[in-house]
C-alpha cells in the first residue's frame, strides 16, 4: 500500500486536515507517534474477559490506562469467577451481549481513539469484534490486540485450539500486535522451542505475523541467542528491534496485561514504539520484583497499590 494511503487508514480526521494545510503528509512522524499523535487522554475501548478474583485481563489494565489519564471504557468479551490459574473456574460467553451493544452504540454515536482487545471467547465472537474493529479502524480508531492464548509452550486452562483461528481473525484487523512467543507459534504453525531461536529466526517469525493482516508487531517472552528479550517490527520505519531483560523465575497471571496496558498508555502519550515497550518492560520488571513473594500468586499483582512504579 502506498504511504499517504496508508496514512489515511491511521490518521484522525482532524491530523488529516492539518496534513493537507500544510501541504505535507510528514507532519505524520514516521514512529509510532503516527499512533498515538493527537490521542494522548482521549478514550480507550478495552475489548477483554473481566474476573472476579484476580487482576487479569481488564482488571489489570483498567487502573493502569486510568492512572496515565486515559479515559477507559471496556465491553467483556466473557465473565470468569477467577483468574484460571487456580484450575477450577467458571466462564460466561458474553458473545450474544456483545452483538446486542454494537448497534446500540453506534445509534448513540460513540466512538473511541483506540481499542485494545484481548482474550475472545469463540470464533463467533471474534468475528463480531473483528468486523467492529475494522469497522472503527477505517474512521481512525487505532486497533491494538494481544492475542491471549497461552504461555510456556502451551495453550491457558480452558483455551481450545479453535482460539488460534479466532485470534488470526482479530490480527487481520490489527495495527500493532504483541503476542508472547507461545502465542506467535500457535498463531504461524512455528513449532515451540524451550531454548528459544537466534536472531534471523525473530525476524521470520515476526514476519510471520505480519502475514496474517497486522501492520506492527512485538513478540515477549522469547529466548534470543540465549538472551530473554523483547522482539518488534515499526512498519512505519522498517526497523526490526530486539530489547533483552532479566528474567525474574516468578509466575503471576496478568503480567501480559499489565505490560500491553503500560506499553499502549506511552503510545497514547506520543511515544515511538520501541521506547515505549521498554518502558513497559522495566515497569513491569519492578512491579515483579517488589511483588515475587507474595503467597498467592494466582490472583496477580495487586495493581492498585504499586501504580506509582509505572
Amino acid at each position: 500500500m502506498a504511504f499517504h494511503s496508508f496514512i489515511r487508514t491511521l490518521a484522525s480526521p482532524k491530523l488529516l486536515r492539518l496534513s493537507k494545510k500544510r501541504n505535507s503528509f510528514f507532519v505524520l512522524r514516521s514512529t509510532f507517534r503516527n499512533f498515538a499523535a493527537d490521542m494522548a487522554k482521549k478514550q480507550i475501548l478495552l475489548i477483554n474477559d473481566l474476573a472476579g478474583y484476580g487482576k487479569v485481563a481488564t482488571a489489570a489494565m483498567l487502573p493502569i490506562l486510568s492512572y496515565m489519564g486515559h479515559p477507559v471504557y471496556n465491553l467483556p468479551t466473557a465473565l470468569v469467577s477467577n483468574t484460571l490459574d487456580y484450575g477450577k473456574f467458571n466462564i460466561m460467553d458474553t458473545t450474544d451481549y456483545i452483538k446486542g451493544v454494537f448497534p446500540v452504540w453506534k445509534e448513540l454515536g460513540f466512538s473511541f481513539d483506540a481499542i485494545a482487545t484481548g482474550f475472545i471467547a469463540s470464533e463467533r465472537q471474534a468475528q463480531i469484534v473483528a468486523a467492529y474493529c475494522r469497522e472503527q479502524a477505517a474512521n481512525g480508531t487505532v486497533i491494538f490486540v494481544d492475542p491471549i492464548m497461552g504461555d510456556e509452550g502451551k495453550l491457558y486452562n480452558g483455551v481450545t485450539e479453535a482460539a488460534v483461528q479466532s485470534m488470526r481473525e482479530m490480527i487481520s484487523v490489527a495495527h500493532l500486535i504483541f503476542p508472547n512467543y507461545t502465542e506467535a507459534c500457535y498463531l504461524t504453525d512455528t513449532p515451540y522451542r524451550k531454548e528459544g531461536v537466534n536472531w534471523q529466526e525473530a525476524k521470520e517469525l515476526l514476519d510471520k505475523l505480519r502475514q496474517l493482516g497486522t501492520k506492527s508487531a512485538l513478540i515477549t517472552s522469547l529466548m534470543v541467542d540465549g538472551q530473554c528479550a523483547v522482539v518488534g517490527y515499526n512498519h512505519f520505519i522498517g526497523e526490526y528491534f530486539l530489547l533483552p531483560y532479566t528474567e525474574i523465575p516468578v509466575h503471576f497471571p496478568g503480567t501480559g496485561d499489565m505490560f500491553s496496558a503500560i506499553l499502549i498508555g506511552h503510545l497514547l502519550n506520543d511515544e515511538p514504539l520501541k521506547p515505549s515497550t521498554r518502558i513497559a518492560m522495566d515497569a513491569l520488571y519492578r512491579l515483579i520484583e517488589v511483588n515475587k513473594d507474595n503467597e498467592d500468586k494466582n490472583r496477580g499483582i495487586p495493581i492498585e497499590n504499586w501504580l506509582s512504579l509505572l
